[in-house]
């Protein structure tokens, strides 16, 4: 592990970092890397005199020669490539062009061009980022943790590449969402660098694509199951423990059948999340929350269906019961308002193979006795829609164009302003695409959308196309969490996040607005949403801090800025 110190002027706010590299070392380190923008003293100080061009940059300098560069690649995949590269070199100045181009390029380093990266991992492959731990090294765990680049660690991503995205099983190929995932945490919410470290379990894979590939980079073995499974979990688990006591450890693109159940097992060991699970639920609810307020409808009074009950597709359903009851239903009376759809259809009574977490939205037989049905021994999305009149259509299913012009179309001929968010991803895997959705629907849907989509013009209105990113979560929450010390996280907090990222809707203004704010503006909605987290951790008595704190000083001291500060040499820390 390299450690390094850092002070920082008072009057001025800039850092000074005692750093152990001088020359080429110092150079190959990409957060200490400050390439041309090196001063002529640290040149000297540092043995730099004579490995870069004598001409002394500025980072806005070196922000305009990137741009140039990334301008000349032919296409997204290779972009990609660009910036993960420029990532690897010299982090402060990725950090700051993607500040100052956020919204051509979020999109490039996650989602939609993430999966494309996924898939091709093992063929882009350039530098090591983050750690693998594979099952063979299972017995092995604390010394590879021990190998983390970085000492003081905050927040942990980490996946087992098996359900990446809508694409299915990724093997090793799914550490580029780890490592996408915390360039977010810093990027939206000031997380410093240094405190990330993305992890990919490595169990093999079954992806006999990437098995019969010559170049695949991961384990070649079939996936290990069951006992070993849950075994290697708890090994990698205790390792976090013992080697980042209290860091932020959240799980990633895991398979439904095992997602659920690691949330549940450790939720209260120690400060830890699931994304897929709690993170989409909780964008999902603010961004709905918003639009029942431009539709003039409370929440409680919703009509529900959501296509793909998986972890994803429950976890919001449970976010969104949370929020009615919040309004004033009793569970009961908000659970009997959603209707889940997954492979064998309508989540029912008298169906079997359901999993625990599915069976709190079995719908009673007497609900749907009554209904006309397309097939008999099946209730398809067509018939819940033809039979329910949702107001609120959600996918989450990874099934492209599963949303149907007919589908579309009897629910808006009886629903003022449908709220229809078809939220797989990558784009290659949305249920529908907007532009059909507004004109299924005479102009009148409220679209989110899972991966960006561009604005929609319809006779004569521009209508802008939130797309409902996890990333307008996740970053704050795991701001407020390290400004206050949170031990756990509660679903209150992410009901604070989901309330923070509602208030900050332009709609709530306008009705023309987007449900969602613009990307420039996501480090401020980050800020709002940590003090809203920091403060319900600390009424919920989950924090190493007291309910006396300057919130606002400690999320702010928290948020680290893409600025080079001045390096000077010091002895080398190795651990």
């Amino acid at each position: 592990m390299i450690d390094f110190t850092i002070t920082r002027d008072e009057e001025t706010g800039r850092e000074t970092w005692s750093v152990p590299l001088t020359g080429q070392l110092l150079l190959d380190h990409p957060l200490f890397n400050q390439g041309t923008a090196f001063t002529e003293e640290e040149r000297r100080d540092l043995s730099l005199l004579g490995l870069l061009p004598p001409h002394v940059d500025t980072i806005e300098l070196q922000v305009a020669r990137a741009y140039e560069a990334y301008r000349r690649k032919d296409s997204d995949l290779e972009r990609h490539i660009f910036l993960r590269a420029l990532q690897d070199e010299n982090e402060t100045l990725f950090y700051r062009l993607m500040l100052e181009h956020i919204e051509d390029m979020m999109p490039i380093i996650y989602t939609p061009t993430v999966g494309e990266a996924c898939l091709q991992f093992s063929h882009i492959y350039r530098h090591p980022r983050g750690l693998f731990i594979s099952y063979p090294e299972r017995h092995e765990v604390d010394a590879v943790l021990a190998n983390a680049t970085y000492r003081h660690i905050d927040v942990i991503v980490v996946t087992d590449g098996e359900r990446i995205l809508g694409l299915g099983d990724q093997g090793a190929g799914g550490m580029g969402i780890p490592i996408g995932k915390l360039s977010l945490y810093t990027l939206c919410g000031g997380i410093h660098p240094a405190a990330t470290l993305p992890i990919l379990l490595d169990v093999g894979t079954n992806n006999q694509d990437a098995l019969r590939d010559p170049l695949y980079t991961g384990w070649r073995h079939e996936r290990v199951r069951g006992r070993d499974y849950d075994e290697f979990i708890e090994a990698f688990v205790q390792g976090v423990i013992r080697q980042f006591p209290h860091v932020l450890l959240q799980w990633e693109d895991f398979a439904q059948a095992n997602a659920g159940r690691l949330l549940d097992r450790y939720r209260d060991k120690l400060c830890t999340f699931n994304d897929d699970i709690q993170g989409t639920a909780a964008v999902t609810t603010g961004t709905l929350l918003a639009a029942v307020k431009v539709t003039g409808s409370p929440l409680r009074d919703q009509r529900i269906a959501v296509l793909g009950a998986g972890s994803a597709g429950c976890g919001i359903s449970e976010q969104i019961c949370a929020a009615m009851v919040r309004e004033g239903l009793s569970e009961a009376e908000a659970r009997a308002r959603f209707f889940l759809v997954d492979r064998p259809g309508l989540l029912r009574e008298g169906l079997t193979g359901l999993l625990p977490f599915q069976e709190k939205f079995i719908q009673p037989r007497e609900r749907f006795s009554g209904w006309t049905l397309a097939q008999s021994d099946t209730i398809a999305l067509a018939d819940v829609v033809k039979n329910v009149r949702p107001t609120i259509l959600i996918g989450v299913s990874g099934v492209p164009g599963a949303f149907t012009e007919p589908i579309v179309r009897e629910m808006a001929r009886h629903v003022p302003r449908p709220i229809i968010f078809p939220l797989s991803n990558p784009t290659s895997r949305c249920e529908a695409v907007p532009a059909d959705l507004i004109a299924w629907t005479d102009g009148k849907a409220l679209v989110g959308t899972g991966s960006p989509f561009a604005d929609v013009t319809y006779r004569g209105r521009t209508i802008p196309i939130p797309q409902c990113n996890n990333s307008y979560i996740f970053p704050g929450l795991g701001l407020g969490i390290m400004a206050v010390g949170a031990r756990r996280i509660t679903d209150e907090m992410f009901m604070a996040a989901s309330l923070a990222l509602a208030d900050s809707s332009p709609a709530l203004s306008h009705a023309d607005a987007p449900l969602l704010p613009p990307l420039a503006d996501i480090r401020s909605v980050s800020r709002r949403i940590a003090l809203a987290v920091a403060a319900e951790a600390q009424r919920a008595g989950v924090t190493a801090r007291a309910g006396g704190d300057n919130l606002e000083r400690l999320v702010d001291g928290k948020m680290w800025t893409p600025l080079y500060p001045r390096l000077k040499k010091a002895l080398p820390h190795w651990l």
